[in-house]
């Protein structure tokens, strides 16, 4: 049976993408403590600003196949360091391209006047030419995929990690 679902793991696991399990092991050094992790239930800027918090967000939100909000929002956070106008432009089209544009491969889901607002700033592009968009996709992900995140099981094992190991070496003496 395990084999014969073994497509199923690799489904997700597109060339470039780092799949769960690696992403686990790259990780491993800088993973967070339990109270580290509690933290994380506070704010979802709490959770993005911790290197292993955005992994482990990001390899929730690839379980659920969600992962276009949080790389659009990522992917703002790069475009607002640009420091040169024509790499500004080229890196706002893509962006408009693979995350807002309709039918596009990752589309977030916005409404439309949020659409044509950012359609439009790309006339002249600035820094915050995606700032009511990448709003739009932080109250949607602060709505509704943070608060699963703070549900799963991933999550509940980080802040009850501390608990599991004192339980295990009580019980062995």
């Amino acid at each position: 049976m395990k084999n014969r679902l073994a497509f199923l793991r690799r489904r997700n696991e597109s060339p470039g993408s780092n799949p769960a399990g690696k992403l686990e092991k790259s990780m491993k050094s800088v993973k967070p403590t339990p109270e580290e992790a509690l933290k994380w239930g506070d704010s979802l800027d709490k959770l993005l600003t911790h290197k292993y918090g955005l992994a482990a967000f990001r390899a929730f939100l690839r379980t659920e196949f969600s992962e276009e909000n949080l790389e659009f929002w990522l992917a703002c956070e790069e475009y607002k360091k640009v420091k040169s106008q024509s790499k500004m432009a080229s890196k706002a089209k893509k962006i408009f391209a693979e995350y807002i544009a309709i039918q596009s491969c990752k589309e977030v889901n916005l409404d439309s006047y949020t659409r044509d607002h950012t359609k439009d700033n790309l006339q002249n592009v600035t820094r915050s030419c995606f700032d009511l968009a990448q709003r739009r996709i932080y109250g949607l992900m602060e709505k509704d995929s943070y608060p699963r995140f703070l549900r799963s099981e991933l999550y509940v094992d980080l802040i009850n990690q501390k608990k599991a190991s004192s339980t295990s070496t009580s019980s062995s003496s």
